[in-house]
């Protein structure tokens, strides 16, 4: 636990997305005093001990205002969706911004929310833990920036970074792209309801994700030398946040069960391993959203819109 004696202070980027605020409601109930970080006034959280920050973060001058004097900062932004190039600039370049202005300033932890999107999940990949190989070049521009990303925080010294890779995170919400987003284009484009049933379909709930990213970030789980107990002190240590196994049978067929439509199972090549989650739960992580129970949320926010 902890050795804190005040209310940590926490810096949180994209404060009012998706993540971010299930991440900045997680920082409130745990005590912290958190600096939510948004682009447009009156969209962050409301909750106790939370503060409206608004600006760029990769605006160096408010990036150095923002972080000075806190205990972490936890960067949730990338422009999915977006071009390369914006993804790039957003996610990347931002990113490093804020982040070299918390070394600056002697945060002492950065925790940066990553993607097992960064893995090479080709078929006949089995399962990936955090030693996995990535994807190359040439592969999709989120996996390869995210990729990126990753790698310039690992260069980066002076500051403890935890890497947080969850595969697609479920959970309600008009920005939610396993929850809203998917389902609409799968309902537009009969395309998009062709899948592979056995195929792996990788999960998180965005609410042990933020559960996980706050217990980080104020101190709960403290950094040390061992990685396989809490993040490594001065390091850089990736850790997958996954939920347990399922398929694209489970999600596609309760979308498309949901709307009212019929998958089409292909048969073809695809991955059909696990994303391994035995770091962060020997770090005393442990999923508490069940797949039915995800779902079940799922298939009833898509019947009640």
């Amino acid at each position: 636990m902890s050795s804190r004696t005040t209310d940590p202070v926490v810096v949180v980027t994209g404060a009012n997305g998706l993540v971010g605020s299930h991440v900045v409601a997680a920082l409130a109930e745990r005590g912290a005093i958190v600096r939510a970080v948004v682009r447009r006034v009156g969209t962050a959280p409301v909750a106790r001990g939370v503060e409206e920050h608004v600006g760029d973060f990769a605006d160096p001058a408010f990036a150095d205002s923002v972080v000075a004097g806190t205990d972490a900062l936890v960067t949730t932004v990338h422009p999915l969706g977006s071009g390369a190039e914006d993804q790039r600039r957003v996610g990347l370049d931002g990113t490093l911004v804020i982040a070299d202005a918390a070394v600056a300033a002697a945060v002492p932890l950065l925790v940066h929310v990553s993607t097992a999107g960064v893995y090479d999940r080709s078929p006949g990949v089995g399962d990936i833990d955090e030693d996995g190989a990535l994807v190359p070049d040439g592969s999709s521009a989120y996996g390869v920036v995210k990729r990126d990303t990753d790698a310039a925080l690992e260069r980066l010294a002076g500051i403890t970074r935890v890497l947080l890779r969850p595969p697609a995170i479920l959970g309600p919400g008009g920005s939610s792209v396993w929850n809203t987003v998917r389902p609409r284009d799968i309902a537009a484009d009969p395309a998009e309801q062709h899948a592979v049933a056995d195929a792996t379909f990788a999960w998180v709930h965005v609410d042990d994700l933020a559960a996980l990213t706050a217990d980080l970030a104020t101190g709960a789980i403290p950094a040390g030398s061992d990685p396989t107990t809490g993040p490594v002190a001065g390091g850089c240590t990736p850790v997958n946040v996954a939920g347990g196994p399922a398929t694209q049978r489970d999600y596609l067929g309760a979308v498309a069960s949901a709307l009212g439509l019929e998958p089409t199972w292909d048969d073809a090549p695809a991955w059909t391993g696990q994303i391994r989650a035995d770091r962060a739960r020997g770090w005393g992580w442990s999923p508490r959203v069940s797949l039915e129970d995800a779902l079940a949320e799922l298939r009833s926010g898509l019947r009640e819109s």
